[in-house]
């Protein structure tokens, strides 16, 4: 497995060994020594997975309190995932990054606590799993908003397919309950 570290402190992106020959392929997608020899802890509580539309756009999504760390990736299809910082204090707070997640390129991205997390579908239909660190906690449940312009997050759709939920998130700066650094 590759490991690249990104912009933001502790969101790894991991390239995993891909074993392929004339019958298909074999990727081992979790080993806990190894993601952990990687900086990512091995306590995953909850597994999830979101089929969704092209399109569609999911996020910027985090807990607060219990936060989650997420290790994502595409098992059909392709998205844009964006990560954003929103610990109060980061010397990265308000920065995000991006990357193309699909089945094609087998990525996964770990998103350790602290941090938004959204996705847009740029395939007909793409099959989005994730292993979270902490249960889903409705009461917890944070978002900002996707188009804040203050983040300034380049998405490749103008008019997303966005739930109720997402189309009333806060920006950044208005957003009254933050993870602190």
């Amino acid at each position: 497995m590759k490991v690249q570290t990104t912009e933001l402190p502790g969101v790894l992106l991991l390239e995993p060994r891909v074993f392929g020959d004339s019958r298909g392929f074999f990727v081992e997608t979790f080993h806990a020594q190894r993601y952990q020899d990687a900086g990512i802890p091995g306590a995953f509580v909850q597994d999830n997975l979101s089929r969704s539309v092209r399109g569609t756009l999911r996020g910027l999504h985090f807990q607060e309190p219990n936060g989650q760390g997420k290790l994502v990736q595409v098992l059909a299809g392709a998205v844009w995932d964006v990560v954003v910082d929103v610990r109060k204090g980061s010397p990265t707070f308000g920065r995000w990054m991006g990357a193309e997640l699909s089945s094609g390129n087998k990525w996964q991205l770990w998103i350790p606590p602290g941090f938004a997390h959204g996705f847009c579908v740029l395939s007909d239909s793409a099959d989005f799993f994730y292993k979270c660190t902490a249960l889903y906690a409705p009461e917890s449940e944070r978002s900002v908003a996707w188009d804040d312009p203050d983040l300034a997050i380049p998405w490749p759709v103008k008019e997303p397919l966005l739930s109720v939920k997402d189309q009333r998130a806060p920006r950044l700066k208005d957003a009254q309950v933050l993870p602190s650094y």
